[in-house]
């Protein structure tokens, strides 16, 4: 049996039964998934039914640095920022994605906390409680084994620091602030971002016209848009959230999710705008087609049409049909889906100032030492 979204979460809203069953196998698959090593849903079933789901808020602390404790936090939804306190003040480790876990330190090795972990957004964790999942490790040694392959990586970045932190320490303090920046501009809900580089942007815009040129027309980017921080400029182009704010309320269900995780809007919209509200961050416009541009050849030799780029409205007005006034739909980011190459934005950039990273792998104190 196949249901809408819609009707799936209605389900698990009116019948509490139908939730909790969805939760509880939501939770099995989730930890069956996240942690391999050969469990089966026989292995797990101890952990399953003292795991506990809960709601944090955006900045609240799920993990103390300092503090006793062996339960472990899956990330459900959301993400989690992780930071160790340095010479008085707190420096920035790494960015925790959904399905990231922590806490399995201080279960395997009994000792108290070594880093603070909280809430990037609002986000969901599961509770594991430790003393089960402490039998769980005993009993399958490809788990114990994986967990402490990741107790030494994080290990090896809490040394890095440590060892280098009267060397560097304004490097590292400007960036933890640079982190926290990115991470208050929807970095911590994105699985998708482009950036730029202000100290390579020459201001060419051709990023933008890339884009247009790559999408009927329509750029679905506004470079000068958006905050800077140091060198580092969040231009408005999608993020590609986790959880989309603009899918909640899509009558139609014409924004997905494709196979790279890009979101995207289907021929299916109707143009009621729901989406361009819900989007905290501005990145969705609502307009219509223009007219089919001239050639670039055409425009090259013979100076026929705009150009590269989106065409200005006093071009699109001129050349629009008489009588044929085309529909507004709502306009985002695809990453260029479908198309060789990927983001046309990314390739257009000649000074290689233009960027699109996944957060986890771009906001972690470990770049440091790759960057020199």
């Amino acid at each position: 049996v196949e249901l809408a979204r819609n009707a799936a979460l209605k389900l698990i809203s009116t019948v509490p039964p139908a939730g909790r069953a969805i939760t509880r196998t939501s939770i099995e698959r989730q930890l069956l998934q996240i942690f391999g090593s050969g469990l089966s849903s026989a292995d797990v079933v101890e952990v399953v039914e003292g795991a506990e789901v809960k709601d944090v808020r955006a900045g609240e602390v799920v993990l103390k640095e300092g503090d006793t404790g062996d339960d472990i936090y899956v990330i459900r939804r959301g993400s989690m920022i992780v930071e160790k306190t340095i010479a008085g003040k707190p420096v920035f480790l790494s960015y925790l994605p959904a399905g990231s876990y922590v806490g399995e330190m201080a279960l395997v090795d009994g000792q108290p906390r070594s880093a603070t972990v909280k809430a990037a957004i609002k986000s969901e964790v599961i509770r594991l409680p430790g003393e089960a999942f402490g039998r769980l490790l005993a009993e399958k040694p490809q788990l114990l084994a994986k967990a402490q392959a990741e107790m030494a990586s994080r290990r090896d970045v809490n040394a890095f620091i440590e060892g280098r932190k009267d060397i560097f320490s304004s490097v590292v303090d400007m960036y933890s602030e640079t982190a926290r920046f990115l991470v208050d501009n929807g970095i911590g809900e994105a699985t998708d971002v482009l950036l730029i580089d202000e100290t390579l942007c020459v201001g060419c815009d051709n990023c933008e016209k890339a884009c247009a040129d790559s999408h009927e027309g329509l750029s679905r980017l506004n470079r000068e848009a958006g905050k800077t921080y140091a060198h580092l400029h969040v231009p408005t182009s999608c993020r590609h959230c986790e959880h989309p704010h603009c899918m909640a309320d899509c009558p139609p269900n014409a924004i997905k999710r494709g196979p790279d995780g890009e979101v995207f809007i289907d021929d299916t919209c109707i143009g009621c705008g729901n989406c361009q509200r819900n989007c905290p961050y501005g990145v969705i416009r609502m307009d219509s087609v223009p007219p089919p541009k001239p050639s670039l050849l055409e425009w090259l030799f013979f100076g026929k049409g705009p150009g590269p780029g989106e065409p200005s409205k006093y071009w699109r007005k001129k050349n629009a049909v008489p009588g044929e006034e085309k529909p507004k739909k709502a306009i985002k980011c695809d990453m260029c889906s479908g198309i060789d190459g990927g983001p046309a934005c990314v390739r257009a950039c000649p000074t290689g100032a233009a960027i699109r990273v996944a957060p986890e792998a771009f906001l972690t104190v470990a770049r440091l030492g790759e960057d020199g």
